[in-house]
């Protein structure tokens, strides 16, 4: 049984979960890294937020991500703003390693996408509206 194949059946022994990404878990090599294969999605918008700069201190995450500064999402309240990036399907213990892969500063929550999809986000924890 190849990875995706293995992949796969595990999810269907968990429950899914869908995670709107707009940022460095789009990338190959990190879902490499956190989830040990690609994750295949559909591009999707989160709207009334904007995109801001965060500047990661993390050993383990600049590794992975290959950089220092990664994007956040921060809520604006206006409908005219918009963040767009991929809906992924995750299982239970790949959304739970991702809650690891994210520094403090991210918090995770559940939106509603332009899609009318709910998918979980991970937004800046300071700054609430």
């Amino acid at each position: 049984m190849d990875k995706a194949q293995s992949a796969s059946k595990l999810r269907m022994n968990e429950k899914a979960h869908l995670l709107f990404s707009y940022g460095t878990l789009q990338l190959e090599n990190v879902q490499l890294e956190n989830y040990g294969r690609t994750l295949k999605g559909e591009k999707d918008k989160l709207l009334g937020y904007r995109l801001e700069s965060l500047s990661i201190t993390q050993p383990d995450v600049i590794l992975k991500s290959g950089t220092d500064t990664h994007p956040i999402a921060v809520k604006s309240g206006y409908l005219t703003d918009s963040v767009e990036g991929m809906v992924f399907e995750l299982s239970e213990n790949e959304l739970k390693t991702t809650d690891k892969y994210e520094v403090s500063q991210y918090q995770r929550i559940l939106e509603t996408l332009a899609s009318g999809k709910t998918a979980w986000i991970y937004v800046d924890k300071n700054v609430v509206l």
